[in-house]
């Protein structure tokens, strides 16, 4: 093989990953708005299964655990709701808004991030209004699997319900008043119970108390 070849190859390569690489910012730039889309009706659906009797579910502010964006919200049972239209500036054309009159509280959301044994653990869980863990979900993980991955089964979310701030710990034997730890998994239990959501509901309780959050009143 020629120098000459060598520079063809070299010159054809390079044209191959240009063009991939326009091709494929074109499709993102195309489909992003859609992706969006459908990131937030997600997002509402997983909020709406932590609190299903909530009738309005409303955010009250960001915080950065382990320097990554999170959110916390409020749960609503709304005395009545009041439709009403709304113009979009943007598109010009009219939507419909609700609005939550009377609301009675009926706890908090919070997303919330845990290290775990070989990733960040994304955790979204609810608690009541005396801040008591009512549900809890992982929204994303990369534990091991067979031992660490079981963080997302019932069993093990389910030692988490009914549990308040001073509860919220992890030990190595069966127990109804702590959090019984996977088998094989402390590390990945104690990254769910304790890093992320013993931590998040901390911050809510200490947001709420410094008043840089709504009660909802």
């Amino acid at each position: 093989m020629t120098f000459k070849d060598i520079l063809k190859i070299t010159f054809n390569l390079a044209v191959l990953y240009i063009a991939g690489g326009v091709l494929l910012a074109a499709v993102y730039a195309k489909t992003s708005p859609v992706i969006y889309r459908n990131n937030i009706k997600e997002k509402q659906e997983a909020l709406q299964r932590m609190m299903p009797e909530a009738d309005n579910i409303k955010k009250l502010g960001d915080w950065h655990p382990h320097e990554k964006h999170a959110e916390y919200y409020i749960a609503q049972k709304c005395g009545e709701v009041k439709v009403k239209q709304v113009k979009d500036e943007k598109t010009g054309k009219v939507k419909e808004e609700k609005e939550c009159l009377n609301p009675e509280n009926l706890g908090y959301i919070v997303q919330s991030f845990g290290k775990g044994y070989s990733s960040y653990i994304n955790i979204l869980f609810s608690v009541d209004s005396n801040f008591v863990v009512k549900k809890i979900d992982i929204l994303h993980h990369a534990e091991t699997p067979g031992l660490g991955d079981e963080i997302t089964l019932d069993y093990f979310k389910n030692r988490l319900k009914g549990k308040d701030r001073d509860h919220l710990k992890v030990v190595k034997t069966e127990s109804n008043e702590y959090v019984q730890a996977i088998t094989g998994a402390t590390i990945s239990s104690r990254a769910v119970t304790e890093d992320g959501v013993r931590k998040g509901l901390e911050f809510l309780m200490n947001a709420l108390e410094k008043g840089e959050a709504e009660h909802g009143s």
